[in-house]
């Protein structure tokens, strides 16, 4: 069933599409009294993908799949202005535990784009105008003790990337890809997860706040194979995450984690597509953000289609978001569509509000001070997220981020 809340700065609507593939209502916000016709998920999943820029028409920002956006802020990346201008550096550090290989290699390697192809323009553009793809390979049948690290620091102007991280089958990694710097950068990340395998990936944008950022993550899970994908969103000034997940054989199962953390005058969206057409596999989303400051905005679209073929599904999505000021805004939209009845079970939740005030009174009851008791509710509602990653330092820098962001909150 689909729980939506709303508060004032906050949209939220779900929809959920049973045995059909055909336009389905969409639930409006409180107040307008009717349903909206939307576009089927099954239709924007079957958006042809494609290499070429030129197959995708330039988005104007009145398609379903970028109206959210304020598209006079994706600095050219949208419409070829960007790649004319394709001067920026990227400084990118690389810690890789034993066994571990990372290569350059060129669009021809058959591990480039193996996960899925790219599904709109930008990232379409990605595709044809990076210089040379990172593929990182971690061996059949190896267990890292420690974490791979992938680090780009965006030095400036417009940048084009390809990341490919394969993990072989029966292999087991923590793979942590983090951005800092400034600048403009499309890329494009492939997760190949192999048979039996397990993949932790956490990617971080701790942007400075005037970067640009847009990305497609396409992941390929293979049989009985496990991916957990943890996403943290604090920087830039317009971060818009694209993960999607594909199941290559049954028994693949997929966590997708999220947190974000917008301030004032950031837009911070992330649209998730979950490709059930696969029997027996299982999928779990939980995002959570927090957004505070005049103008910050962030934008949730969780997709979920079971398909026909996909009998034994297992899936659930929820998005939570908490409004600290006045003058932010959430749109949250989680759908649903499902074109078998034979499943063990699908849902979604969004819900959107304000700090408990329950909960500071209770806190500061007990001799907490109101900017304390605010710290420590805003930890505790990231902190089951944070733990998701499982690497000690990367969860107490995290932390910190948080505090950090927590200094410019209003009462």
């Amino acid at each position: 069933m689909a729980e939506v809340q709303n508060t004032p700065g906050a949209t939220t609507a779900g929809s959920i599409e049973v045995g059909t593939t055909g336009a389905g209502a969409q639930l409006a916000g409180p107040g307008t009294g009717r349903a909206t016709v939307k576009q089927p998920i099954d239709a924007r999943v079957a958006v042809k993908p494609s290499y070429d820029v030129n197959d995708f028409p330039v988005p104007t920002g009145r398609e379903e799949d970028w109206r959210f956006t304020p598209m006079h802020r994706l600095a050219g990346l949208h419409d070829g202005t960007a790649a004319e201008a394709a001067t920026g550096e990227s400084k990118i550090e690389l810690s890789l535990p034993e066994g571990v290989t990372a290569e350059n290699v060129g669009r021809d390697d058959a591990r480039v784009g193996k996960a899925g192809k790219p599904v709109d323009r930008v990232a379409a553009q990605a595709f044809s105008s990076f210089d040379e793809a990172l593929v990182v390979t971690v061996p059949k049948e190896t267990v890292l003790t420690e974490p791979v690290k992938i680090d780009v620091h965006g030095e400036g102007g417009v940048r084009f990337g390809h990341v490919v991280i394969e993990v072989k089958p029966f292999a087991e990694a923590v793979v942590v890809l983090n951005h800092t710097g400034t600048g403009v950068r499309a890329a494009n990340v492939d997760l190949l997860v192999g048979d039996g395998a397990k993949l932790t990936f956490v990617t971080i944008q701790d942007w400075e706040r005037d970067a640009v950022h847009v990305a497609q993550h396409t992941a390929l899970v293979g049989r009985d194979a496990s991916l957990k994908s943890v996403v943290v969103t604090f920087g830039g000034d317009l971060v818009r995450l694209h993960p999607r997940v594909n199941y290559a054989a049954p028994g693949g199962e997929a966590d997708l984690f999220g947190l974000y953390f917008a301030d004032a005058g950031q837009h911070l969206e992330h649209r998730l597509v979950i490709d059930h057409d696969t029997p027996h596999c299982r999928s779990n989303v939980v995002y959570k953000g927090a957004l505070q400051g005049q103008g910050a905005h962030a934008v949730w679209v969780g997709d979920v289609l079971i398909r026909a073929a996909a009998e034994g599904t297992d899936t659930y999505e929820h998005n939570r978001n908490l409004v600290l000021t006045d003058g932010a805004r959430v749109d949250s939209i989680p759908n649903l569509e499902i074109e078998t009845g034979e499943i063990v079970g699908a849902g979604h939740a969004s819900a959107t509000g304000r700090f408990d005030d329950e909960q500071l009174f209770y806190l500061q009851a007990r001799g907490i001070p109101a900017d304390e008791a605010r710290r420590l509710v805003v930890r505790g509602f990231f902190a089951e997220l944070v733990q998701q990653i499982g690497v000690a330092e990367i969860q107490d820098h995290l932390l910190e981020k948080i505090d950090a962001e927590l200094e410019g909150t209003v009462a």
